[in-house]
């Protein structure tokens, strides 16, 4: 048997917990969260958390403190046939068309639109279904950035979620190689799975996905392959800025960066971070709320002294999978 805990809340709340959850994410078992709107003109939305077994109430407590308009409402604790909750948690997550691409869930039953490549992504532990602002903002600039005439051969997508920014990278130059990174093993595990569903290969070499767990672009394999041409960070503000020397130096002069999960009144200071870096703004994308930014390193003229790598690392130390 499967549990449900449900709490009403505002589209504000349940856009901040379309990311990382730290107080969710510390629990030994941390619950798949989906949230959905329930009323537009009333802005009310909801929370369903989904759990294995009864919801401790360590679990409501955290809950109830992450939706503070729900103050003083009892969760609502129901308990699902095994069989439900996966359909249930799909429920409100309807397909999401951006640039040319199609994401949809395993529950969706209609044809996929003439011309469009579709990609199945069903809700997890994993952010990214295509259904958030900023995923959607990522595969239309992605989309935007191939139709421009680029053609990066050398990808890495940090903090990947579910895998498919890397997956639709792929698709786009299908000669490339890629590499997903993610914090959690957790984003690892569902790419590896998702890969296998959207017919993705996995490995070393063009037109394959190496898979890697790390915090940022702190990993051998990440640094072996670099610099890369075009590097996508759909994450958070703080983390974009705090990482903006270690993206730059990843980019090869000329790349592109594609940044998201950020919101717009944080768009200034992320761009401070990365025009400090050497790069520069070419494009935005996203929604109002949800900014998507292209940006190009700048290229260097004139007599640089050469630079050999501190770390040059094997190809097969990436610490997931033995590609």
């Amino acid at each position: 048997m499967s549990w449900i805990v449900s709490l009403p809340c505002t589209r504000a709340e349940a856009e901040a917990l379309s990311g990382e959850v730290p107080a969710l994410d510390a629990l030994a078992q941390p619950p798949v969260v989906v949230t959905r709107e329930i009323d537009e003109d009333a802005d009310a939305w909801q929370l369903d958390a989904y759990v294995d077994d009864k919801p401790p109430p360590e679990l409501l407590k955290i809950l109830q403190a992450l939706i503070p308009s729900a103050k003083g409402k009892k969760p609502a604790v129901a308990e699902l046939p095994e069989e439900d909750w996966v359909t249930l948690s799909q429920q409100g997550l309807e397909p999401v068309q951006a640039g040319r691409f199609f994401v949809h869930t395993s529950s969706y039953s209609g044809r996929v639109p003439a011309g469009a490549t579709p990609f199945l992504i069903d809700a997890s532990q994993a952010f990214g279904t295509g259904g958030h602002d900023t995923t959607a903002g990522c595969l239309a600039m992605l989309d935007r950035l191939a139709r421009a005439g680029a053609a990066p051969r050398n990808i890495a997508d940090i903090g990947t979620g579910t895998g498919l920014l890397a997956f639709a990278a792929l698709s786009l130059w299908p000669r490339a190689s890629a590499i997903a990174s993610d914090i959690d093993p957790a984003s690892i595990f569902v790419t590896r799975d998702n890969a296998g569903i959207n017919s993705v290969p996995l490995g070393r070499g063009c037109g394959r996905l190496a898979l890697a767990v790390a915090p940022g672009t702190d990993h051998p394999a990440i640094r072996h392959r670099a610099p890369y041409d075009l590097v996508i960070a759909n994450i958070l503000a703080g983390p974009l800025i705090t990482l903006a020397p270690d993206i730059a130096a990843a980019t090869a002069p000329g790349g592109h960066a594609i940044l998201a999960g950020l919101i717009a009144r944080q768009m200034e200071p992320v761009l401070a971070a990365y025009r400090a870096q050497g790069f520069r703004l070419a494009g935005r994308g996203g929604s109002a709320e949800w900014p998507c930014l292209l940006l190009v390193k700048r290229r260097r003229y004139g007599w640089r002294r050469k630079e050999r790598a501190l770390h040059r690392a094997s190809p097969s130390d990436a610490s997931f999978g033995s590609w």
